[in-house]
């Protein structure tokens, strides 16, 4: 099976057309162009958007892909079993912090909180049931 393989080359000078020749040859195809200029004044600052990385999963070591977070994906396991069984969300929280489980800021968890990671734990609530499956039927 194949997979796609990233690289950025910082350059020093012009891109010439024998330099992108050659790394078509070697097989690359250029997927992004990042343009930088130099502009006389002072800086101004722009408003941008912030996306932040899905609670359960972090930045890879490569900087480029996300992987699983072995500890928030035991927060949102533990949350969706205790939703399965009807628990209030007051209840909830107080058994992940009794679990020793804290926020990413390093706070307990409040029901607020939990409430705020449920679009998450929708998104994420497949991948760990077939996980969950996983391990039950390899256990057998």
């Amino acid at each position: 099976m194949s997979y796609i393989e990233h690289a950025r080359d910082a350059l020093t000078g012009p891109i010439t057309e024998e330099y992108l020749q050659k790394r078509i040859r070697e097989g690359w195809k250029p997927v992004v162009v990042e343009w930088q200029r130099e502009v006389p004044g002072e800086k101004h600052e722009t408003s941008r958007i912030k996306i932040g990385t899905p609670y359960g999963l972090r930045v890879a070591h490569d900087c480029v892909d996300l992987e699983e977070d072995p500890s928030e994906t035991s927060v949102l396991a533990l949350m969706l079993e205790l939703i399965r069984e009807e628990r209030s969300f007051p209840l909830i929280a107080e058994t992940l912090n009794s679990r020793g489980f804290r926020t990413r800021q390093g706070t307990k968890w409040t029901q607020i909180a939990v409430f705020k990671l449920l679009p998450r734990l929708i998104d994420a609530a497949p991948e760990i049931r077939r996980a969950q499956l996983s391990v039950v039927t390899s256990g057998e």
